[in-house]
């Protein structure tokens, strides 16, 4: 009887690997068109012709598309430190919103204080500040106590998404349970439009944060070091790194770049705060950065690939008169393909020689 087992596979050149990865890409991506298909009988073409309509289609899908991969690119940098170091932060969510929250605060509280460039400022640092602390909690508690930072970052998750519920009930207008645009006139808050395009500055500031964190990660001490933790905490401390001092501060990082999705998302898009605001991207992030294997700039091309079949797959459910989930269902499909190449790459099925033998 033939049997078979899973063996670890040495380095997979490069080239070869990311063959696996975009041929997994279009095996998903014939699989969805055959879903849709059966759903609707359409022609797969049509389908593919309709995904790319929804994301390329006109100007304003473009700049639609270019803002959600900056927004998914931007937290996804967020948690890449922390998990490089194999620290299981899956509360960007929470920190971004909080991140968010602080920005929505400020325009309406102090919106009237000061000039707009002074109050952009403002709002940057709060946010941060929100988001860092947001995720130094859990990490002050992993560093002394070693306490699941897993469970912990995702229950801060749910008490921010209270707090913003709290604050959208005492201060929506009319009972509306929702927060209207804020400072609609005055613009008091509002990132600045460069040459007409809304988004344009979003995409410049997420840009120079995907380089930066890859130049931390890559060449310097502190990226060292998040590297070897990662590796092997024993070995960390053997080489005298303080390992609760490299999680402390790495997730301050990461609060950081949260809090700084958040700002961006309330002054530069959504202009408001709603409990939707991050809209699941601080766990798509997760995603995103695995994927890339922790590296900035392949983080890009992951982004573009989820965020470009969501947009797809939304024409797709609108003009099939398909409901909002049939996105999500093409989306996961998409994922589960890109998911399974990683296996192949890193593992190989062998058959077991001795029982071959005995047959």
């Amino acid at each position: 009887m033939l049997g078979f087992h899973i063996v670890k596979r040495k380095n997979m050149e490069w080239w070869k690997a990311w063959l696996v990865r975009i041929g997994s890409i279009l095996l998903g991506a014939l699989v969805c068109a055959a879903v849709t298909v059966f759903l609707t009988g359409k022609d797969p073409v049509n389908v593919f012709t309709t995904m790319v309509d929804g994301a390329f289609g006109t100007e304003r899908r473009i700049w639609s598309l270019l803002q959600g991969i900056a927004m998914l690119l931007c937290v996804s940098l967020a948690v890449t430190p922390a998990f490089k170091m194999r620290f299981w932060n899956i509360g960007a969510e929470g920190q971004a919103l909080m991140g968010g929250l602080a920005s929505a605060a400020c325009m309406m509280f102090i919106g009237d204080r000061f000039p707009n460039w002074l109050m952009l400022i403002v709002m940057a640092v709060t946010s941060m500040l929100a988001g860092a602390i947001w995720a130094v909690i859990p990490a002050i508690f992993k560093a002394r106590w070693n306490t699941n930072e897993t469970l912990f970052t995702l229950m801060m998750n749910y008490i921010a998404i209270q707090f913003v519920s709290y604050f959208i009930c005492v201060y929506a207008t009319g009972g509306s349970g929702k927060i209207d645009v804020i400072n609609p006139v005055t613009h008091t808050g509002w990132l600045p439009a460069i040459g007409g395009k809304s988004y344009l500055l979003n995409i410049i500031i997420v840009l120079i944060l995907t380089v930066i964190m890859y130049i931390y990660l890559k060449y310097s001490k502190q990226g060292y070091e998040i590297a070897v933790v990662g590796e092997s905490e024993n070995t960390a401390k053997y080489i005298g790194i303080n390992v609760p001092k490299v999680i402390i501060r790495t997730m301050i990082i990461s609060g950081l770049l949260c809090g700084i999705a958040g700002f961006l998302l309330v002054s530069g898009a959504d202009h408001t705060i709603s409990r939707d605001t991050i809209a699941g991207r601080g766990f798509t992030a997760i995603m995103v950065s695995w994927l890339a294997k922790f590296n900035p700039v392949v983080m890009i091309l992951t982004s573009f690939l989820l965020v470009f079949f969501e947009k797809g797959s939304i024409e797709v459910s609108q003009l099939c008169g398909l409901n909002a989930s049939f996105s999500d269902i093409i989306t996961g499909i998409i994922i589960f393909f890109i998911i399974g190449s990683e296996f192949f790459i890193n593992y190989q099925i062998k058959k077991n020689e001795k029982e071959v033998k005995a047959s």
